[in-house]
């Protein structure tokens, strides 16, 4: 029998039962647990576990206990309410390597000291400056395309990201680097998948092992370019409306300033999640785009009646409301960082379950954002449906591709403008098709990229004219 917390807000409100003394949740693997079904489809055996056993599903990989929450108002309870009874989960810690002590990993009080070093760089004022950058970086990345080539709209994507995240927050080009980047995230998500979901996870992080190797020179690659970055802007002068001018310059309540190995790990957070989630974002968007034929020419139809042809700013985001809609459907079909997770640091309840210490619950955007109770027809892409209301009727955590609570993205503001400028600015100018027999997958890892990418054929639009009809 599911065990299940009703929903209290809009969509089937009502009082919560009071929760069953003992939970049940799938049968596991004697040794292994849970890892083998979620190894071979993480995706397909959260959503199993959330409709088939309820809100609360105990689980275990290997020796780890730990439960899938999926109602909002636990997840609320975990993030917000009693964020002070969790910290960050063991497979996030075990990525410090690469990391560092970034805004991502740190807990406590250094992360609210760099929670407050970072804040003004993502202020509203900013906005604009990025805005016109985001703008002209899609232009140039535009000039390289040509009429029926046939392209990989993630690679281009990750490539247009990581150069807007190079000028915006570093004051750099990053041309030269763009293509080592790639390679190294992409070897240090393989090896992450080898360490989440395979029994490597028991062998010393340092174990000679291959997968250790490849993933030791990727990290290596990493930190050359972005110790690179900070060499660069250190010889070029601390001064500029970026980021990294901000920390050079920031000093600690004692007046130090921060180490080289500080900048190196916040750098080094933001390089990877400032490109990487608005590149995901993006690539599933035009992916829909091309099923769904209506939903495009409402975008056109959007685009011009507000911008008649020109390059959008940062103040057209407001004005395209329709655009933000399938930038947010997408990301409700397929949310960027599918999972999230917190480790109980001491016993506690959540949703009318009792919670040990050492427990890590988890809490998945992808099962979430198609839940049934929160939304109609939830397998299907309606952009439409943020334009009805939506967003005010759903409990705070029934979408939350950002997170939330006080770890919510730093950027999310700064990810969503993004997309909504690239979109604009790229729909203008090209429609494309997909390439026959080319498969796009989700691949979950540490996030939701497409496994194989997202392979298109160009085709260049007609420039369009307010006043002569286009085909």
């Amino acid at each position: 029998m599911a065990t299940a917390l009703r929903p209290s807000s809009a969509r089937g409100s009502g009082a919560a039962p009071k929760a069953p003394a003992r939970i049940r949740g799938p049968r596991g693997h004697l040794i292994a647990g849970h890892l083998p079904h979620l190894r071979r489809d993480s995706l397909g055996f959260l959503t199993a576990c959330a409709r088939e056993h309820g809100d609360f599903v105990p689980l275990r990989f290997l020796v780890q206990r730990a439960a899938l929450v999926s109602h909002p108002d636990a997840i609320e309870e975990v993030l917000v309410t009693r964020q002070q009874q969790f910290t960050r989960s063991p497979s996030l810690r075990r990525n410090r390597r690469l990391l560092g002590d970034g805004l991502v990993t740190s807990v406590g009080e250094l992360w609210r000291q760099q929670r407050r070093l970072m804040q003004p760089a993502f202020h509203r004022q900013r906005m604009a400056a990025y805005g016109d950058v985001m703008v002209s970086r899609a232009e140039a990345l535009l000039a390289t395309w040509e009429d029926g080539q046939v392209r990989d709209l993630h690679q281009d994507m990750m490539y247009l990201t990581l150069d807007v995240v190079g000028r915006t927050l570093f004051g750099t080009d990053l041309a030269d680097d763009a293509a080592r980047v790639g390679e190294a995230l992409t070897a240090a998500l393989a090896r992450f998948e080898e360490r989440l979901f395979g029994l490597s996870v028991l062998l010393p992080e340092n174990a000679p092992t291959p997968g250790n190797r490849r993933f030791e020179h990727a990290a290596r690659q990493l930190d050359e370019v972005v110790y690179g970055i900070i060499d660069r802007r250190r010889r070029h002068g601390a001064g500029g409306e970026n980021l990294l001018s901000l920390l050079l310059e920031a000093q600690h309540d004692d007046g130090s300033r921060l180490s080289d190995k500080q900048l190196r790990d916040e750098a080094m957070t933001l390089l990877l999640a400032g490109h990487e989630t608005t590149a995901i974002a993006l690539s599933w968007t035009w992916h829909l785009l091309m099923q769904h034929p209506q939903a495009e020419a409402r975008l056109l139809d959007e685009l011009r009646a507000v911008l008649s042809g020109r390059a959008p700013v940062a103040a057209d985001q407001a004005r395209l409301p329709y655009t933000s809609a399938l930038v947010t459907e997408a990301m409700r079909l397929y949310p960027p960082a599918w999972v999230i997770s917190r480790q109980a640091v001491e016993d506690c309840e959540i949703g009318g379950q009792r919670v040990t210490a050492g427990t890590v619950l988890l809490m998945s955007q992808w099962v979430m954002h198609r839940d049934p109770r929160f939304y109609d027809a939830p397998e299907a892409f309606r952009p439409e449906r943020w334009l009805e209301g939506l967003a005010a009727e759903l409990p705070r955590f029934a979408y939350f591709p950002f997170g939330g609570g006080a770890r919510l993205c730093i950027g999310n503001s700064f990810a969503m403008m993004e997309a909504v400028l690239l979109l604009a600015t790229i729909a203008q100018r090209y429609a494309f098709t997909a390439v026959p027999e080319h498969r796009v997958v989700p691949w979950p890892v540490v996030t939701l990229r497409p496994r194989h990418g997202v392979k298109v054929t160009l085709r260049s639009r007609p420039p369009y004219h307010p006043h002569k009809r286009t085909c």
